[in-house]
């Protein structure tokens, strides 16, 4: 079952690069371990659907944008990130209903946007009663056991994942399987084979389980799948609906503490898409750069399914940050609330197409920010 694997070489999110006294982080620089490669969870593939030549990650798939919309971009800089550090390998009850692909509330981050209830995420083609290998990405290793679990018969993915949509018992398990590759890498991954369920057929949900035997640490994570006769086909990653192979990037360096100069005129955007009849705009947060005692972020504001002529994107630190400078937008502050609105030569954005403003901070580099929303007023 092994087949030659052509994935992406490692992002280094690890990577510091010492300047001066302090040093530039890449984004969402977290303790890594890993998600479902093959059928790859939703996590992963928004990964692969978002990521840019530059480091950059601007989903394509509407399901993914939306994610990002709601948790932020961080979420996916942390695909490998949806735990509970006191999991300890409990399942049904422990995690809320609904909040099952997010691994709950009370993980190191935000994932909540991995629970919207869609039809859109991207998918693993599959064919009911074959044997395939599963690959779980294993960017750090740890002992313990795989639990495969498969949605009932009559799943409706429209509707908030529940623990009674699953089959009580998983229908696979593996305790410490091989490893090819890694730690630390895209590519590196754990594998084994499993006999998928026989006579489904349609949309269904593959619900992963990975329970530490050397600590409490569970991870959690869901693949979206379709039984339709596939061997293991991808659609809904890069904008595509035809299985693909995301391009091999390098990930470039992170950016000064210069903020670049304002252009004269709107730039050229790069499209995303979003969900049918959602209008409005919606932004994104992400830290391009941190040193000691500040830090530089960029926010990438998103028109949805129609044009937008003008926005406003408002949010609050959540500790004692302070912006000091910031370009493309206009900014003004109360305490921890920060409000941006457009500059004269960005306010109009076509549908489905961003602009980005950015802005030096000080304080701590915070990976989220609070309340963060994009309105067109």
């Amino acid at each position: 079952m092994r087949k030659t694997r052509r994935r992406l070489l490692s992002y280094a999110v690890a990577a510091l690069i010492a300047i001066g006294g302090g040093a530039f982080v890449l984004p969402g620089i977290a303790e890594a371990h890993g998600t479902m490669m093959t059928p790859g969870s939703r996590t992963w593939l928004c990964y692969q659907d978002g990521k840019t030549s530059t480091g950059e990650i601007v989903p394509k798939n509407a399901a993914c944008a939306a994610a990002v919309a709601q948790s932020g971009v961080t979420a996916m800089y942390n695909w490998f990130a949806v735990l509970r550090s006191d999991g300890a390998g409990r399942v049904s009850g422990f995690l809320p209903d609904g909040q099952l692909c997010s691994g709950g509330t009370g993980g190191p981050y935000n994932f909540t946007g991995f629970n919207l209830a869609r039809t859109d995420w991207p998918k693993t083609h599959l064919t009911a009663g074959k044997t395939i290998e599963i690959d779980y990405n294993d960017w750090a290793k740890h002992p313990g056991t795989f639990s495969l679990y498969i949605t009932k018969d009559g799943y409706d993915p429209t509707k908030p994942l529940a623990w009674s949509d699953l089959e009580p018992t998983p229908f696979n398990q593996a305790t410490n399987p091989p490893a090819d590759g890694g730690p630390g890498t895209d590519t590196g991954h754990y594998y084994w084979n499993a006999t998928l369920p026989s006579g489904k057929s349609g949309n269904h949900l593959i619900y992963s389980v990975w329970s530490r035997s050397d600590s409490t640490e569970t991870f959690y994570g869901c693949s979206d799948v379709v039984f339709d006769g596939g061997n293991g086909e991808v659609t809904g990653v890069g904008g595509t609906t035809t299985p693909t192979t995301p391009p091999t990037t390098t990930p470039t360096t992170a950016p000064t503490t210069t903020p670049t100069t304002a252009p004269t005129t709107a730039p050229t955007t790069a499209p995303t898409t979003s969900a049918p009849g959602e209008t409005g705009c919606a932004a994104m947060y992400n830290i391009t750069g941190a040193w000691t005692g500040g830090f530089q972020a960029e926010v990438m504001v998103h028109a949805l399914s129609t044009p937008i002529s003008k926005w406003t994107v408002t949010w609050t630190f959540p500790g004692s940050q302070t912006v000091t400078q910031l370009w493309s937008g206009t900014a003004t502050t109360s305490g921890s609330l920060v409000t941006v609105k457009n500059a004269s030569w960005n306010g109009t954005v076509a549908a489905n197409n961003y602009t980005t403003f950015g802005f030096l901070g000080s304080g701590t580099a915070p990976p989220t920010v609070n309340n963060l929303t994009c309105s067109t007023a």
